[in-house]
């Protein structure tokens, strides 16, 4: 059973990935880092608690990041995620606590206490594992795979014309994180796998397909759409589907502001079935940098694919879908997460 480490600033999407890794019964979920992004490191810590606790699921540890990056104040995206980070869904507070350690020693406890085996997720900035690998730089040897969600290749930004969210959050933390991949590279068993926004968005969720995770529940429930009032709230009889549904208005509501459908694009649940297996996806060996003094691109991913720098890859750029299947990547995917959580949740209802 592969040990699993989420990194994670919940946030919609990230909630998703969370709720996918605990569908998914073979993966041992060992901790869970709360990295200030999409809101505060304690409401993120907030967030991931009161998740657990609602699925049911003791025994996780879930620990506290940073409540700033490396060396620039927070940004956070409640305009994105709503006020508290997950939509309209309101969650009880939480009955237990973030572990006495931060986030960094939480990365490293994880990877001494699975050497070889552990298996890194990312799908927030990269504060948190830039910390643990400050104080710990032998780390990259023990990690299995490291899956980021971050960056953007050959493709526009999300955040300003060149930059991803996660990456433009605290960018010293993804050039740290990057360099140190480097420096270890011929010692990895794998290259860190980077899905960037030129992959992700591609992972377009409609209320139809959600609708289907619904009735994979077991649920009845309303097909939301563009026509619905603003922030209306979910009748579906699933009490997980409820959240969910709540909080993937708020998302699709932000996409159809910006001009780009009553849609989302699911980054992060994404990465988390790429962390849990590659060979859904095909990806391309770098040289990733960040640059860092750009006056109109700073927190640009920059990825060098043809060796000019004369430098080893340091990651592997996900590209498309995996080469042995002519199925689009997003029905592909999401086939596979409806077909995880859908059971999953109704054994929860």
């Amino acid at each position: 059973m592969p040990a699993v480490f989420a990194d994670l600033d919940t946030g919609v999407d990230d909630a998703m990935a969370l709720v996918y890794l605990l569908a998914c019964e073979e993966v041992d979920l060992v901790g869970i880092a709360s990295t200030a992004g999409n809101v505060s490191a304690h409401q993120v810590c907030h967030n991931n608690l009161a998740l657990l606790e609602l699925c049911g699921v003791s025994g996780v540890p879930v620990s506290l990041g940073s409540e700033q990056p490396l060396s620039i104040p927070l940004r956070t995206a409640e305009d994105t995620h709503g006020p508290a980070g997950l939509g309209y869904a309101e969650l009880a507070a939480p009955s237990t606590e973030a572990t006495s350690y931060d986030a960094a020693q939480a990365w490293i406890r994880a990877a001494h206490a699975h050497p070889g085996e552990l298996i890194g997720l990312v799908t927030g900035p990269l504060t948190s594992l830039a910390l643990a690998l400050r104080a710990d730089p032998e780390l990259p040897r023990l990690l299995r795979r490291l899956v980021i969600m971050g960056g953007s290749f050959d493709y526009r930004g999300n955040t300003s014309p060149v930059t991803e969210w996660n990456i433009h959050v605290d960018p010293e933390a993804a050039a740290e994180v990057f360099a140190a991949f480097g420096r270890h590279a011929e010692h990895a068993s794998e290259l860190p796998l980077v899905c960037g926004l030129n992959i992700t968005e591609s992972i377009v969720l409609t209320p139809q397909i959600l609708a289907r995770l619904a009735t994979a529940a077991g649920a009845e429930t309303h097909t939301m759409g563009p026509d619905d009032d603003l922030g209306r709230r979910s009748t579906a009889t699933n009490p997980l589907i409820r959240v969910l549904e709540d909080a993937m208005r708020f998302y699709f509501e932000f996409h159809f502001r910006q001009g780009e459908g009553y849609l989302a694009h699911l980054h992060d649940p994404f990465a988390a079935a790429v962390a849990l297996d590659p060979t859904l996806v095909t990806a391309r060996p770098a040289t990733i940098d960040v640059e860092l003094h750009g006056t109109l691109t700073r927190g640009m991913t920059v990825a060098d694919m043809a060796g000019h720098w004369g430098r080893e890859p340091n990651a592997a750029v996900v590209t498309s879908g995996a080469p042995h299947t002519t199925r689009p990547l997003a029905e592909v995917f999401f086939d596979h997460y409806i077909e995880r959580v859908g059971p999953y949740l109704q054994r929860l209802s």
